[in-house]
């Protein structure tokens, strides 16, 4: 599909300089555009590319002005890097636009799907359930009994959403997540083994979350596992039964939290970090990656790091003087000769 930088420039509430009339069929980098491509101009470092690109349209900030003339036709905004993930956005939602069912899938007659909806081929909806409209369901997708899937949400191939969990709208999920599996409770019996603790709860996903791909979210032990309202999970992460995590906290990747921690809003936690069970996190806290959290953070907006994590200032400081400790080492041997002499 074409479009027009007049008609990107509306999109944008951009000013146009050059040829309002010059086509794009393709987004690219600024580096590598070439003619029927768009790209965008944000970081002073790429400047000098707006003068060598064979690109046909390049959006920039209006703070934008150039030594040289331009071959390409320039999209001045108000902030180039956001008006270009609008237009990535976008793009992405043209190119995957079916509605429908597949013949291949397989609906339960007790399951509502709503207007403009599309479930690919080989997924199954079971007894229940309730698809809002303008959803996209990829194939080889589960959606278990009574589950509810809010307008607008994207589930790409093979998700399992296990009974009775609840998806709020415009949600992305990608490949491989599973929500509301088991969360891990076994108690000890008089034979030295365990016995499984029932899992009954489930796990209720707020509004304009997204997980990344691989990512786990068990079902509570009763009551809910929570995500709250544009949350961002990256792939490969564990979330344990009755964790809540805060509106707009974001984890990156391989990091875990267990039972029963409740996580504040606002957050930002570094991959491969493992937060114990039924801690509190206050809002605001920012965490490093590989750190160890073994305790409440109760203040609002600290940052920590570290195995067993505390204040990040102490935890820099601390690491410069373990780099030093074979010097400290020698030199303590050293006086302690000196001394003996």
């Amino acid at each position: 599909m074409k479009f027009t930088a007049q008609q990107i420039a509306e999109i944008l509430n951009g000013e146009i300089v050059g040829n309002a009339e010059v086509e794009v069929n393709s987004l690219a980098k600024i580096e590598d555009g070439k003619k029927g491509d768009l790209c965008f101009l944000a970081n002073e470092k790429y400047i000098p590319y707006i003068y060598t690109t064979k690109a046909s349209i390049v959006i920039v900030n209006t703070s934008f002005t150039s030594d040289t003339e331009i071959a390409s036709t320039l999209i001045k905004v108000e902030d180039a890097y956001s008006s270009f993930s609008q237009l990535l956005e976008l793009y992405n939602k043209m190119q995957f636009n079916e509605v429908g069912v597949s013949k291949k899938a397989d609906l339960d007659k007790n399951c509502s799907i709503g207007d403009s909806a599309f479930i690919g081929a080989f997924t199954s909806i079971c007894e229940g359930v309730t698809i809002g409209n303008n959803v996209k369901i990829h194939p080889n997708c589960y959606i278990g009994k009574n589950v509810a899937i809010g307008d607008n949400s994207i589930i790409y191939p093979n998700v399992s959403i296990y009974h009775n969990c609840k998806i709020g709208n415009n949600n992305i999920i990608h490949s491989g997540v599973v929500i509301g599996s088991d969360g891990f409770g076994f108690a000890p019996n008089a034979e030295n083994n365990y016995d499984k603790i029932s899992q009954i709860g489930n796990v209720i996903i707020s509004d304009d979350v997204e997980i990344g791909a691989n990512t786990t979210i068990d079902r509570a032990t009763m009551g809910s596992t929570k995500i709250g309202k544009g949350v961002k999970l990256d792939n490969l992460i564990q979330i344990a039964h009755n964790v809540e995590v805060g509106d707009h906290t974001v984890i990156a990747a391989q990091a875990g939290v267990a039972g029963s921690s409740k996580i504040g809003k606002n957050c930002m936690i570094g991959g491969q970090t493992a937060v114990s069970g039924h801690l509190t996190i206050a809002d605001e806290v920012k965490i490093a990656g590989q750190s160890g959290i073994a305790s409440s953070i109760k203040q609002v907006g600290k940052i920590v790091q570290g195995p067993m994590a505390f204040d990040i200032k102490d935890f820099q400081r601390s690491y410069i003087i373990f780099k030093k400790l074979p010097d400290l080492y020698r030199t303590v041997n050293t006086l302690k000769k000196q001394i003996k002499g």
